[in-house]
């Protein structure tokens, strides 16, 4: 049987409601009845029951956290910031995996408000109308973490991946680079595609280079089809001297895959990468790439949704940290 509130108050010589009043932190109990409704808590192994806690106050101090792939190096990074600034204010985590299924990702936000949560942080590609419905019938605050949303009125926290992607693309350019391949995700995808693909085309426009399709190759963001896309950028006439990958799995699959057929990187492909992941070190030659800095987009959201949550006031709703390159191996 599990010890109640009851128990401890029995046993302590108190009554409930002090017994509660010391779960609760009240300084309102004198020093010697703490002692002795704590020493009765430590005897009986009593918990006490966040889910009744949770009715009493109407809050639960659990916040979901919706993400693509928990075992994505990307992704974990953003999670360990999140749960930090949790950790910090108080506040349990129920982290969910969603494999950046729609229907799935429905699903759980609608599971999570059941479970009664404060608020959600949420990771995905592609905001539906679907989703955008979920959003605004919630209940509870939702913070959108490298996620963007068609009109900008769930609150987000992101980088410009427009300006970091053009960013990126003149750093090729000044190198004196006119045919710049780029291995983008679906241009479905706000921020992996549409957003840093439009950044590329910025980048040219600016240059006075013309745009070639054939330079545009659509991957999945794994390393797979980094590898697969070398058959494309090979077997072109007129082959690319540079490539931009809009993640580092798909950039390490580039590397690899010039140099399974013969070529080297720096010297007939120059690499650049998106987000700055551990496997940026990881491969040789280390990868250049843009810096995203993923722990502090997860800690600035919990920290968003935290003020949003308390009802504090919030200044700025849409959020961008700043980015920068970060020049390594895979450059000249």
């Amino acid at each position: 049987m599990n010890t109640t509130i009851y128990d401890v108050a029995r046993e302590a010589g108190v009554s409930m409601a002090t017994v509660s009043r010391v779960v609760n932190g009240n300084p309102n109990v004198k020093p010697t009845t703490r002692k002795k409704v704590l020493e009765a808590i430590e005897r009986l192994g009593y918990r006490p029951n966040a889910v009744a806690r949770g009715l009493a106050s109407k809050r639960t101090t659990t916040v979901g956290v919706i993400i693509p792939d928990i075992s994505s190096i990307f992704f974990s990074e953003l999670a360990r910031g999140i749960e930090d600034i949790a950790t910090m204010y108080k506040y349990n985590i129920i982290l969910c995996n969603s494999d950046q299924n729609k229907d799935k990702e429905i699903h759980l936000i609608n599971t999570l408000l059941e479970k009664q949560v404060d608020g959600i942080v949420f990771m995905g590609g592609e905001i539906t109308e679907e989703h955008q419905e979920q959003f605004k019938r919630s209940p509870v605050p939702i913070v959108l973490a490298a996620t963007l949303g068609d009109d900008r009125e769930v609150p987000s926290v992101n980088i410009d991946y427009t300006q970091a992607a053009e960013d990126a693309i003149m750093a090729l350019i000044e190198k004196g680079h006119k045919r710049i391949g780029m291995l983008s995700g679906s241009l479905e995808d706000p921020v992996n595609g549409y957003q840093k693909f439009a950044g590329y085309r910025q980048a040219l426009e600016k240059a006075n280079i013309e745009f070639d399709e054939n330079l545009i190759v659509i991957g999945d963001y794994t390393y797979d089809s980094g590898m697969e896309a070398m058959d494309t950028f090979t077997a072109l006439e007129d082959k690319p001297t540079a490539l931009f990958a809009s993640n580092d799995e798909m950039a390490l699959g580039i590397i690899h895959g010039a140099q399974d057929r013969g070529f080297e990187v720096p010297n007939d492909y120059e690499v650049i990468g998106f987000d700055n992941t551990r496997l940026a070190t990881m491969v040789r030659p280390t990868l250049s790439t843009v810096v995203q800095p993923l722990y502090d987009i997860g800690a600035v959201s919990m920290r968003l949704l935290t003020k949003l949550m308390n009802k504090e006031e919030v200044e700025e709703q849409t959020i961008q940290l700043p980015h920068r390159i970060e020049h390594r191996g895979s450059t000249k």
